[in-house]
This record gives structure tokens, sequence and C-alpha cells, in this order.
């Protein structure tokens, strides 16, 4: 198409009147600025602005798409009017019925098979296995002179040379080991964890002294039989809590041994049921109330 020649006051103007007179859209005109135009001094001198504008041409290739669009179209139909039944049946998907049936089978084998082997899952959590009573090893002299000369080197370390230690070995075969001396609170710790501490490295020392476990046990100022008394009145008081608040009670970390005194106090209270949450060493007692009562 031909270009038109636009004159208007401003060149906003020349665009608006080229769109008006070609009759499109601003996306579609293609245009030229010849003048841009000029105010002048209140109004002398004044230039209006003219621009050559036409239609932009539209792109061959959409057409040809269409046209083998249309193509595509009219042989299908045309396919399917020579061949009626042979098209129907192609445009049908073939039913295979072997599958169908393996589906089936597929359904059952992920609908029932696991939910009987969440069933003996479930049994086994129920039956947890039974632990084998631990049988301690006679403990040998070796070892009592072995784990007293570790305890002194390592009372010697802290400046607590004048501790007497005495050994024996209790009914269930264990090695007590007691110290009796000045200033004990320093070697029991905040709630004993320095004395666990040292009873479990003494622990270690016994049973590389010799075959079979041995168990040592460490204590000062009766502070074991002291801490379990404790612990039992702790527990009966936070079920008491728990049965009259109606809501769950969280302890503070304790270790392995303590936890047992506190399950172990609460087992025959019916009211309450106990469990234990986190991981070493943050790991604690937890009391809640059984509310099927």
């Amino acid at each position: 198409m031909d270009y038109i020649t636009v004159s208007a006051k401003t060149l906003d103007d020349a665009i608006t009147e080229a769109l008006v007179q070609l009759g499109v859209t601003s996306d579609k005109l293609d245009y030229e600025v010849i003048e841009k135009g000029s105010a002048g001094f209140f109004g002398i001198g004044m230039k209006q602005a003219v621009i050559k504008a036409r239609r932009k041409k539209e792109e061959p290739v959409k057409d040809d798409i269409k046209k083998e669009e249309k193509i595509s179209e009219v042989k299908e139909i045309k396919t399917a009017e020579e061949n009626p039944v042979k098209e129907k049946f192609e445009r049908q998907p073939k039913k295979d019925y072997n599958r169908r049936y393996n589906k089936k089978d597929h359904k059952k084998d992920n609908r029932r098979e696991p939910k009987k082997e969440r069933k003996e899952e479930i049994k086994e959590e129920v039956k947890a296995p039974e632990k084998k009573e631990l049988v301690l090893a006679s403990v040998e002299d070796n070892t009592v002179v072995t784990c007293k000369k570790f305890i002194e080197d390592v009372l010697a370390c802290i400046d607590m040379k004048d501790v007497v230690i005495t050994t024996s070995i209790d009914d269930e075969g264990a090695l007590n080991i007691n110290l009796d001396g000045p200033n004990m609170g320093l070697l029991i710790g905040k709630r004993g964890q320095t004395l666990d501490s040292l009873q479990y490295l003494t622990n270690r020392v016994a049973n590389k002294m010799q075959d079979g476990y041995v168990r040592v046990k460490l204590d000062t100022e009766d502070y074991r039989r002291r801490r379990k008394q404790t612990l039992e009145n702790l527990a009966k008081n936070i079920a008491s809590k728990v049965k009259r608040t109606r809501r769950n009670v969280s302890l503070e970390p304790m270790n392995p041994y303590e936890r047992r005194i506190i399950h172990s106090v609460l087992q025959s209270d019916p009211a309450v049921s106990t469990h234990s949450e986190g991981e070493e060493p943050y790991r604690r007692v937890v009391v809640t109330l059984v509310r099927n009562r």
C-alpha cells in the first residue's frame, strides 16, 4: 500500500489522524516523520507536523501456516469419508484385556499386601525383643587396682589428693567404689554430671583390663541414694500435677539411669504414662495423662 501524507498541529495529532484515515491500530501503522512541527512564538512562525503513513504489511508466514492447516483438515475429512470403518477403529484406543487384568492384580498388591506387612510391623513393634540379662564377670584384683590408680590420677589433676578410696563387690557382682574427702560437691557436679562422667571413664578402664563385662558404680557422700530418693519424690509430684492440670509435663534432661527411675516409679500409676523424647544427652522424660479413664 502507498504512503499517505498527513499534517496536523502536533506529531501526536498527525499520527492519530493517520490511524483514523487508514482504519488501523497503532501496532499496525508504519509511518515516517517528514516535519516535527513547532508552535512558534505566540503563534507566529508556527509549523505543522507532517508524516507519511501506511498500513504495515502482514507477514506471509502466518498465511502459509493457516493454508497448511486447512489442507491437512481437508485431507483428514476426505480420508474419513473414503474409509469410515477404518477411521473409526484407528481413532478408538485398543482395549488390552490382559493389561486390565494385570491392573487389578497390581491394585491387590498395592492395597492388600502392604496392610499385611504393616500389621506384621506393628506386631513386631508391640513384641519388643526380650532383653537378655547381662551376666557380670567376676572382678579381678588387677582390675580393682587399676581402677583405683586411674581415679587417683584424675583427682590429682584437679588437686584433690586427700580423698580416701574404698572398694567392694555388691550382691549383683558390680564393683562399688566410694570416695570420701573434703569438698566432694566439686566432684559430684551439677545434677551429678561430673560423678557420672568419672564413673563412665572408670567403667571403660575396667572393661579393658579383663574379659567379660564389669560394671563399676562410683559414689560419694551417699549421693546415689539421695539422688534416687529425690527423683522418686519428683516423679510422684509431677504425676499429681499432670492429673490436676490435665497437661503434659516434660522433665529436665536426664541420663538413662535417672530416666529409668522415673519410669519405674510411675509404672504402677494407671492415670499417667511416661515416654522419653529427644536425643542424648538432652533426652528427657515426658509424663502424660491417660485420656481413656
